[in-house]
């Protein structure tokens, strides 16, 4: 089963939290772990032995495997497969889209029947939110879930986010085409950075209504994860909070201890 057929047992069992796993080059540099594939593997496999007893969901950052090519890729395959075995729900933070056959490609890959298959996938709609079909289809058969990008939280996001159509800012139109695809499925939900007010990107909780929320930006990227009712309001049952480095920052030898506190700030 994938992330949407399983949310509302994890959040009733372990609670919403998504612990990242993001092996970047400084990440790996400050718990002292080469900044090769092999490495990464090392990194991830510690994240999800403190996560799995603790949290029911893990983001693997796609592009921090994907720079060491085939041996990163292959590091990224045992992960995927070895967190998925411990009972987690996995997303693959991949930002995919395309159109066609390309797009059936990366929804094959990710959410098919293969070495990375993950329990949901992040995916852009700039070429079209209709060309996401074959992921949303894919997920729609498997109970997992397609995040589709509507607000995130880069300065630089409002060049392109904040362009309009008909009088409705981008992130609210993802936001009511997720909303349409999806149903009362949660085959399709949207990713909103939760650094930023919604306000400020058009976005009201009525957008957001019956729709599963990823939401970056907490921890060290600096939303706090006590503020989520604040930030989000009646739609806060559907967000799915995501720390990543906050929880390796004092080395993996603490990260179980970080992670407990983040759940701490969630109330659990």
């Amino acid at each position: 089963m994938g992330l949407g057929s399983r949310f509302a047992s994890i959040v009733e069992s372990r609670g919403p939290l998504c612990v990242g796993i993001d092996p970047s080059t400084d990440s790996l540099r400050t718990v002292r772990l080469p900044d090769t594939a092999a490495g990464a593997l090392e990194f991830g496999r510690a994240v999800v032995a403190v996560a799995a007893t603790r949290v029911g969901i893990v983001k693997p950052q796609v592009a921090y495997f994907e720079r060491f090519g085939s041996a990163g890729y292959g590091a990224l395959e045992l992960l995927i497969r070895e967190a998925r075995e411990a009972g987690l729900v996995v997303i693959a933070d991949a930002k995919r889209g395309d159109i066609g056959s390309t797009m059936e490609g990366y929804a094959s890959a990710w959410l098919g029947d293969g070495p990375l298959q993950s329990d949901a996938l992040t995916v852009s709609p700039y070429q079209g939110f209709a060309a996401l079909e074959p992921a949303f289809s894919l997920a729609e058969a498997s109970g997992a879930t397609v995040f589709v990008l509507s607000s995130t939280s880069n300065p630089d996001a409002d060049n392109v986010q904040r362009a309009s159509l008909a009088g409705e800012m981008l992130p609210v139109l993802v936001a009511r085409f997720a909303r349409e695809r999806s149903g009362d499925t949660k085959t399709v939900g949207v990713v909103v950075g939760a650094t930023r007010d919604l306000a400020a990107r058009g976005l009201t909780v009525s957008n957001l209504d019956g729709l599963l929320i990823l939401a970056p930006g907490f921890g060290a990227q600096g939303a706090s994860l006590t503020d989520i009712s604040h930030i989000f309001g009646a739609a806060s049952p559907n967000v799915i909070p995501s720390v990543s480095r906050s929880v390796v920052y004092e080395g993996l030898a603490n990260a179980a201890t970080a992670i407990e506190e983040h759940l701490r700030e969630l109330g659990l």
